[in-house]
């Protein structure tokens, strides 16, 4: 009975080890699903804002062509009837003496025609004032009817180099791509800051400029702002929130062009590591805001105690930047350094457990 009941422990624990193991894998399963929907989601989402983009921006192209021919139309529209006006004008006004001469001619027929046939009495005053007339009217100037060759015949003047034009950059015009020609690829953390290194996917791609951005994650996110842009792959991003997240993203700007390239897709980094800042309250020194400036005020007669950092902050392998923005009088105990423990009172880091920089170098 005792070797049975030691059996059906050992399938027992056979069993819950199988179910763990299934939990385990489904588990598994279930995060690779996620992922792959989230996959989806990125191929599906982008490919219809890519969609939507095209489509703005071609809707607003034929409208701008459209508008831009018919402006070019009612230009040339306007220089034919400007041609026109300017041309039918002197014709006008040599119709006009024509017709007052056909009119003039008109009228001494009427009366040359009665004075033949009226009575003798009369015939000699009518033939003489008719006579009169003629001669007043000169029947032989005649006006000056311009030849069809001085007289404008119109015509448009039109090709097609605009249309293989347009079909030449028409055919050019515009990209599609799978993926954006910079990608995010390694975020480190450090105190109070991100060191984002990014890199080029697309080897054909010259880029002149990188564009560096950065906002805070999660629904009190703020907007993306500019963080670095310029020549180099990489960029410690400064004041950032221990343990927050941070989103960052990266575009390029081809050589010799103005427009930025797509964004890269967003990468979540955060730090754990702390800001450096110098401990507030250290007598004979005044301190900035955000306590990473530190000013030794001249009013302390007395000589002054070293400053140390808030915090033991500084861990090894790290690197670590002084920038020295000005100098007053200087000391030659006067050092910059790190140090294992912070003596109060102390006024000099030349001494044990500190290795430091002096003035003199």
């Amino acid at each position: 009975g005792g070797r049975m009941s030691v059996e059906v422990d050992l399938l027992l624990q056979e069993a819950k080890e199988s179910i763990e193991a299934a939990q385990n894998y489904r588990s598994e399963l279930q995060q690779r699903l996620h992922g792959l929907n989230q996959a989806r989601k990125q191929v599906r989402g982008s490919s219809g804002q890519a969609r939507e983009a095209l489509r703005r921006h071609f809707v607003e192209l034929q409208a701008a062509a459209s508008r831009l021919l018919t402006e070019r139309l009612a230009t040339l529209l306007a220089e034919v009837d400007v041609i026109e006006a300017d041309s039918v004008k002197p014709l006008d006004d040599c119709q006009s003496l024509i017709e007052h001469g056909v009119g003039q001619a008109d009228e001494l027929l009427r009366e040359g025609e009665a004075a033949l046939r009226c009575g003798l009495g009369e015939k000699e005053d009518q033939l003489g004032s008719f006579t009169k007339k003629a001669m007043h009217i000169q029947l032989d100037s005649l006006p000056e009817v311009p030849a069809l060759v001085d007289v404008p015949c119109v015509s448009a003047q039109l090709d097609d180099s605009l249309l293989g034009l347009l079909k030449d950059r028409v055919s050019r015009h515009g990209s599609v791509s799978s993926h954006p020609p910079v990608q995010i690829d390694e975020l480190q953390e450090r105190p109070g800051s991100i060191l984002v290194r990014w890199c080029k996917v697309d080897e054909d791609f010259a880029a002149a400029d990188y564009r560096l951005q950065y906002r805070r994650s999660g629904s009190g996110g703020s907007q993306y702002e500019d963080a670095f842009i310029g020549r180099d792959c990489e960029f410690l991003v400064l004041h950032l929130d221990p343990h927050t997240d941070y989103l960052f993203r990266v575009c390029a700007r081809g050589e010799g062009r103005t427009e930025w390239s797509p964004w890269s897709i967003p990468q979540t980094g955060y730090t754990t590591l702390a800001p450096h800042e110098w401990c507030p309250g250290t007598e004979g020194y005044i301190l900035s805001s955000r306590r990473n400036i530190a000013l030794r005020s001249d009013s302390s007669q007395t000589r002054c105690p070293v400053l140390y950092s808030n915090a033991p902050t500084y861990f090894c392998g790290q690197t670590l930047t002084f920038k020295i923005s000005a100098a007053g009088q200087t000391d030659r105990r006067d050092s910059l350094g790190v140090c294992v423990d912070s003596q109060r009172g102390a006024e000099s880091l030349q001494r044990d457990q500190a290795v430091c920089i002096s003035t003199n170098g």
